[in-house]
């Protein structure tokens, strides 16, 4: 009898995601993985191949259905002064809101590049170039819609962003209350008028 799986992929994909957010790749276990989606470890091996595959799978359906989804929705905002304070504003909430500090699965993988394959290095550095090519983006748009000044260097200032972005939620786990934090995102928009 031929083995059949009996749950949804993307379920079990959204649950491991979660553990392994929290807890990073390295101190994420296969019984981890077990408790959180209720699978066996067999069916999981099965269905998935093991836990980088699950890790990688994570990975990417976190940067598909959060910062992807995210970028493109505020690409659609017409100010790019806006879209850009918005981002940086939404960054502080979540931050805040974030009851367990588990911060940015993207930046906590970041944290740990040295340690990851060459396929994750490749997915992590995806991401970033993601964000910073929305950063860009936005302040080409602004210069040409005479909104942020050509004095504004593009790609310097893009890098600057991620980095901002990067303190916010590494820094935003619990080392820093929201007044440093808003702070921090207010020098984005410092940089960009």
């Amino acid at each position: 009898m031929p083995w059949e799986k009996s749950f949804d992929e993307s379920d079990v994909i959204e649950r491991t995601m979660e553990v392994f957010w929290l807890k990073g790749y390295s101190a994420t276990s296969i019984s981890d993985i077990t408790e959180a989606t209720g699978i066996k470890r067999g069916s999981l091996y099965n269905a998935f191949g093991g836990k980088r595959d699950l890790f990688v799978r994570s990975l990417l359906k976190y940067g598909g259905e959060r910062r992807t989804k995210k970028l493109r929705m505020l690409e659609t905002v017409d100010d790019p002064r806006e879209a850009i304070t918005m981002f940086f504003d939404s960054l502080v909430k979540a931050s805040l809101n974030d009851r367990d500090k588990k911060g940015c699965f993207l930046f906590n993988t970041a944290v740990e590049y040295p340690s990851h394959d060459d396929e994750t290095k490749r997915i992590v550095t995806a991401g970033l170039k993601e964000v910073c090519s929305f950063f860009e983006g936005r302040i080409e748009r602004g210069k040409e819609l005479n909104l942020i000044p050509d004095s504004v260097e593009t790609r310097p200032t893009a890098n600057a962003l991620i980095a901002l972005v990067a303190g916010i939620r590494v820094l935003g786990r619990g080392a820093f209350g929201k007044s440093t934090l808003q702070q921090i995102a207010q020098q984005a928009s410092a940089m960009i008028t």
